[in-house]
């Protein structure tokens, strides 16, 4: 059962420039990439034009470290001191769904734990101290 916080940023319109930035300044390896464009597309919530450039997830490496970046969704709320959130990534549902269990007493729900296009049981919360995590649970995990 493997566990890994991942610290992760969210930015408005600029995480591929970061991701570039980051690629010079630190040597940092893309490991993954994908604009809200290139997402499955949902019938029921077509995407704006200007979304579609906007970076939905990426991943890279620096050293030994991943970062992870997303864009916010045009129109949503971008607050300075929140664009870094922590991403606690686990290969095993039910350890995902304690750990949101956990961190939710006290806190607030942003997002239920759920199963996802990209993974069996994603959720964010927003503990009691006002740190928000991202719960990700690897797709490769057993049932």
């Amino acid at each position: 059962m493997a566990l890994r916080l991942i610290p992760y940023i969210v930015l408005n319109g600029t995480a591929s420039e970061a991701i570039s930035f980051y690629e010079s300044a630190l040597g940092a390896e893309v490991l993954f990439k994908q604009t809200f464009g290139e997402m499955p597309e949902n019938p029921e919530f077509p995407l704006p034009a200007e979304a579609k450039s906007r970076i939905g997830h990426a991943t890279i490496r620096v050293g030994e470290t991943e970062l992870m970046f997303s864009d916010t969704f045009p129109g949503q709320p971008h607050q300075l001191g929140d664009q870094v959130t922590i991403c606690i990534s686990t290969d095993d549902k039910e350890q995902a769904h304690k750990i949101f269990d956990a961190l939710q007493e006290g806190g607030q729900v942003i997002m239920p734990l759920q199963e996802t296009f990209f993974s069996p049981a994603y959720g964010n919360v927003k503990d009691k101290f006002g740190i928000t995590f991202q719960i990700y649970t690897n797709s490769h995990s057993m049932e």
